[in-house]
This record gives structure tokens, C-alpha cells and sequence, in this order.
């Protein structure tokens, strides 16, 4: 059976010290500020990208990674031996997906498998870490495929975006929407639907907040206590740790995986977001 290798990119949000227990190969999205151009956790890191999204006044912008740079990398691994499994971000939100198809195409190997996640950060993140630990077990790939299949047709994205500000430099919300919202305490809390950022309910302040998503989960979820459960935020480590133990506190949570927004899904986000991650009915 030939070795396999797990491709990721960074919008999958697990910091690059995990990434690298997890023997994953994880390919930097870039974002810009102005001329300045970082990628994602490596030349910027959270810290540095939030204090940056403070000072400035333009909305950074993030670039799909090239075909010429999965060409390059999946070239050094099939090289060796290796069978590859890129597990993309959503191709709803980036053309990075149909980037690792051309290179696909560009280097004519079937040892190259590209599923769209159709998710993002820490929801794409729990499908990353399941095959990384399917490879330790030296499981087959086919075995690997089903399973990531089997999660991404399952996972749910429940995120609340704390900072309506950057929805309104994003355009998705008005300048009035924004002061109105902001008056209120008003958060709005989003989906996913098929890979898309869709609208799901509006609530008052951080409890709200907390009760939504509980709420959420036990409609949504199944075998709650049996799950890894997903996390992120942005510079609100503290809301994410009362959230996180509010839910543990419901469903007796055995393990989370938490970690912040980094630089790709951030820019579009902002400050102040939250979101949990698991596994619907």
C-alpha cells in the first residue's frame, strides 16, 4: 500500500505546531494589506494580523493559492512515493479548490485525490485532523475518502459574527444596518448551507448567543458527548471558553478542538466571531 499524504491549506485554521503533529502538508492562503503581502500563519500571525486589521482603515484582501504551487508541492510528494489527499476549503468561497484540480490536471496522476470541503476553519479542520489520524492507523485510502465524505456532508457551521463593522466594510450589510445592530447588541449568527454563508437568526448579546447554539446542537446534533467538537474565535479567546464550557456543561463534551480565526477566514470576519463545529443527525 503506498503512503499517503495529507494536503491542507491554512484556512482550515489548526495552528502550524498541530499541523505539524498531525504530519499534514499545509499550504499558506495569502492576504494583503495594501502592497503588503503575508501568507496565512507564516509570515503573519494572528496576533499581528488583528492588531494590523485595527490600524487599518481598507479591508485586506485574500488570494486563491495558484496551481503553480500545488504543481510544485504535490510534485515533491508524489516524488517520493506518495499518494496525496488535498481536502480543500469551500469552493463556494475561494477558487482554491478548482487551483489544486488544474494542477491536478497539469501533473496527470491518479495518486492525487481533491475533495471540496465545502467548509471552512475549524469545521474544515475536525475533516483534516479525522485523515491525518486515518493515515497513523494506516488505514487505506478509499477508507479515508469515505470518511472525509461522511463529515463534510455532515458538519455544521454555526458562527456568530461579533464585529458588524467588517460586515459593513464587506458590503454585506449597511452603514444604518450596522449602527443599528451595534445600538441594539444585536449578533447575527450564520450557516453553512452546501459550502455557502447563509443567514440563520439574529440574537441579543453574548447570552443569546450561548442559548442559540445550545439550542442548535440539540436539534441538529446527534451523540453530542461521542463527537470532537469544533471551536474557533477572533480575538475573544475569553466568550469562546464560556461558550465552550457552557456546552460542555449540556452535553458532557469528552473532547474540543479550539483554536482562533487565523489571517484567510479573518479577513472576511473580523474580530469578535465564534463558531462551533459538529457533526448533524
Amino acid at each position: 500500500m503506498k503512503k499517503i499524504k495529507i494536503f491542507a491549506d491554512s484556512a482550515c485554521d489548526l495552528d502550524l505546531d498541530y499541523i505539524k503533529e498531525l504530519d499534514v502538508e499545509m499550504i499558506p492562503m495569502t492576504v494583503a494589506f495594501g502592497d503588503e503581502i503575508f501568507e496565512d500563519r507564516v509570515t503573519i500571525t494572528t496576533k499581528e494580523f488583528y492588531e494590523k486589521l485595527r490600524r487599518i482603515k481598507d479591508l485586506p484582501k485574500t488570494s486563491q493559492i495558484p496551481p503553480s504551487r500545488f504543481v510544485e508541492k504535490f510534485k515533491e510528494y508524489l516524488e517520493k512515493g506518495y499518494s496525496i489527499l488535498y481536502i480543500a476549503f469551500s469552493s463556494r468561497l475561494s477558487g482554491t479548490y478548482q487551483s489544486a484540480c488544474i494542477a491536478k490536471d497539469m501533473l496527470e496522476s491518479d495518486d492525487i485525490t481533491v475533495i471540496d470541503s465545502k467548509g471552512a476553519s475549524v469545521g474544515l479542520g475536525l475533516i483534516v485532523r479525522e485523515a491525518a489520524l486515518m493515515v497513523k492507523q494506516g488505514r487505506t485510502l478509499d477508507e479515508i475518502v469515505d470518511r472525509v465524505i461522511y463529515m463534510r456532508d455532515r458538519m455544521e457551521h454555526i458562527f456568530a459574527v461579533g464585529n458588524l463593522d467588517m460586515l459593513k466594510r464587506g458590503g454585506r450589510i449597511s452603514t444604518a444596518q450596522a449602527a443599528i445592530g451595534t445600538l441594539l447588541n444585536v449578533k447575527p449568527i450564520l450557516q453553512f448551507s452546501d459550502g455557502y454563508i447563509i443567514p440563520y437568526d439574529k440574537v441579543r448579546g453574548e447570552k443569546g448567543i450561548i442559548k442559540k447554539i445550545i439550542e442548535t446542537m440539540k436539534e441538529r446534533g446527534y451523540d453530542l458527548e461521542n463527537q470532537v467538537i469544533g471551536m474557533n474565535y477572533s480575538n475573544n479567546l475569553e466568550f469562546c471558553l464560556q461558550l465552550r464550557d457552557a456546552i460542555q456543561k449540556e452535553f458532557n463534551i469528552k473532547e474540543f478542538v479550539i483554536y482562533e480565526i487565523g489571517a484567510a477566514i479573518g479577513s472576511h470576519v473580523g474580530e469578535g466571531t465564534t463558531s462551533v463545529f459538529f457533526l448533524r443527525k
